[in-house]
């Protein structure tokens, strides 16, 4: 018969190997990537963002403040500031015909704590930042659809809660180049279209991608950026892959865009600028 101490040491080192299994199972990610709440390994914001396990996590996120902070979007983002953007872009892109400020404001009326939040410099920071993202994801507004994106499926079949249509790709589509069937499904979802089974709709109907761009930003950015996080926060949500000299120009350009667009609001751009 077993002494009270060997069981209480068997229980003990039974907890310890069980504890470690889990780890391996669960985790066991590459030093650089992170271990997502569902236990897969990845490097964008739904591995390193809410609910991270282990490895490069972003930092915890406060909730976002609710004080209206007496911004009007439409006031801010005028007629002159979005022509400016998309008057760059070359007269024979796809977009020019696509982007418009009404569809801005028309999806905008859908997500009405973007930009309303907060204090008024966390306000214009943060429309200056979703601006610097969409003018470089598409070129000045040039591209609707990701270059040579129709080359991958972006398919991750090990999420089954929105499993991939072999017949469909989940390329980069609409402003902020919304990709992979795991930001398909629940946008489409949350906004009212077959995300899954027509992902082509972003790339047809120009409300509904300014409306991905939200959905994806509120979801993911919003926070990280109006509780203080700095505009580097935005870039590893939005491509960690750039990141620590992924690509440097690419975050170059980003951070350009950005304390360009400060300037504009007049508002400092802040700290953190890097990620």
């Amino acid at each position: 018969m077993n002494s009270p101490k060997t069981i209480v040491l068997t229980i003990l080192t039974l907890t310890c190997v069980t504890s470690n299994l889990v780890k391996a199972q669960n985790c066991g990610c590459a030093a650089n990537l992170c271990c997502s709440k569902w236990g897969y390994c990845g490097d964008t914001a739904d591995y390193c963002g809410d609910g991270c396990r282990e490895g490069p996590c972003y930092s915890p996120v406060t909730p976002s403040p609710s004080t209206p902070s007496g911004v009007s979007v439409a006031d801010v983002v005028t007629d002159d500031f979005f022509n400016g953007i998309i008057g760059q872009a070359d007269s024979s892109c796809a977009g020019k015909n696509f982007y418009s400020r009404a569809a801005f404001l028309d999806a905008l009326n859908y997500y009405p704590q973007f930009g309303t939040v907060g204090s008024r410099d966390d306000s214009m920071r943060e429309i200056a930042a979703f601006f610097a993202h969409l003018t470089h994801e598409t070129g000045h507004f040039c591209y609707i659809e990701e270059i040579n994106g129709a080359s991958g499926d972006y398919c991750d079949e090990n999420n089954t809660e929105w499993p991939c249509n072999p017949d469909k790709k989940y390329y980069g589509r609409g402003p902020i180049q919304i990709s992979w069937n795991y930001n398909y499904g629940p946008a489409g979802q949350s906004i009212g279209f077959d995300g899954l089974n027509a992902p082509e709709t972003v790339a047809n109907d120009p409300v509904i991608a300014f409306r991905t761009a939200f959905w994806f930003w509120m979801n993911n950015v919003h926070n990280l950026i109006i509780s203080g996080q700095g505009f580097g926060s935005t870039i590893k949500a939005i491509n960690g892959m750039e990141c620590n000299g992924g690509n440097t120009p690419a975050v170059n350009a980003r951070v350009g865009y950005y304390t360009q667009y400060c300037n504009q609001l007049g508002v400092s751009p802040g700290d953190k600028l890097s990620c």
